[in-house]
């Protein structure tokens, strides 16, 4: 007679159930390493933009040096006001295209413009 109280596979079972959560979880962790440093990048294309602008180089162009390759093109940077606002699209790691955008406004003071 069998018993049908065995629990023989049951840890293997489970196993296999709980993969795609795991799976999912170091995905969104991942997602989250990649989100944070965008934020950390963009705050440092923010102060090198402004640190251009106050010597009278372009902003853009130095903002742009401060990213990896990769990043560089989703950078944009504009005026407001006497500061400058630059934005990087956050890359999502799973497909194409963006997960958000990262923001930072730096305002660079002196004797410049």
């Amino acid at each position: 007679m069998r018993d049908h109280g065995s629990e023989a596979g049951q840890a293997s079972v489970e196993l296999v159930a709980l993969l795609p959560i795991l799976f999912a979880v170091l995905l969104a962790s991942w997602q989250g390493v990649v989100a944070g440093q965008a934020w950390w990048l963009v705050a440092g294309a923010a102060r090198a933009g402004a640190r251009a602008d106050l010597v009278g180089a372009d902003p853009l162009t130095a903002a742009r040096r401060e990213l990896p390759g990769g990043l560089r093109r989703r950078l944009t940077v504009r005026r407001s006001g006497d500061e400058l606002v630059v934005r990087l699209a956050i890359p999502a790691i799973a497909g194409l295209g963006r997960l958000g955008t990262a923001t930072a406004r730096a305002r660079a003071t002196g004797t410049g413009r």
